[in-house]
């Protein structure tokens, strides 16, 4: 019915049935953050062949807004690393990340499921890598398919 296809699209900005976007998808990350990065002259295992680039987060404390799951309510900010190869795919893991941080997406504000910690900032389903070594089950690499991965992972959120 139409209410429910209202309500629908302002959950997200996509058709309920096949799934195809409509507009820029702005998630539910606090605003205030911070993504820089620098090349490092590290080679990943994998990738041997190239340096790699070091991606920098930081979203400092605030109050949760409307979007958030405790409006009024305190939430405790986070800062991480994740690592990308300096390679063609890499560069272009790296710009669609850059996006979807601006589009507020990479992040959210929820509960830890490391620490069962409430009203914190949280990964948003978009994997990252966070170790520059220990293979999937660290968070690192080697990975063979995780630039893929995580390509899927950001089309799925209007990013592509």
């Amino acid at each position: 019915c139409k209410d429910c296809i209202n309500v629908a699209f302002k959950t997200k900005s996509a058709c309920p049935i096949c799934g195809e976007l409509y507009g820029e998808i702005i998630g539910t990350q606090p605003e205030g953050g911070r993504m820089t990065s620098r090349n490092l002259p590290i080679r990943l295992p994998g990738y041997e062949k190239f340096e790699t680039i070091e991606i920098h987060y930081t979203i400092p404390d605030g109050i949760q807004g409307a979007e958030h799951p405790h409006p009024g309510q305190r939430y405790y900010g986070t800062t991480r690393t994740a690592y990308l190869p300096d390679n063609a795919e890499g560069r272009k893991v790296y710009k669609l990340l850059k996006r979807a941080f601006d589009q507020r997406l990479i992040f959210t504000v929820g509960t830890s499921s490391t620490t069962g910690r409430s009203n914190v900032v949280t990964w948003n389903d978009i994997h990252h890598k966070t170790n520059t070594a220990g293979g999937p089950s660290m968070f690192g690499y080697p990975d063979p398919t995780y630039l893929a991965r995580v390509q899927d992972e950001l089309k799925a959120k209007g990013i592509y």
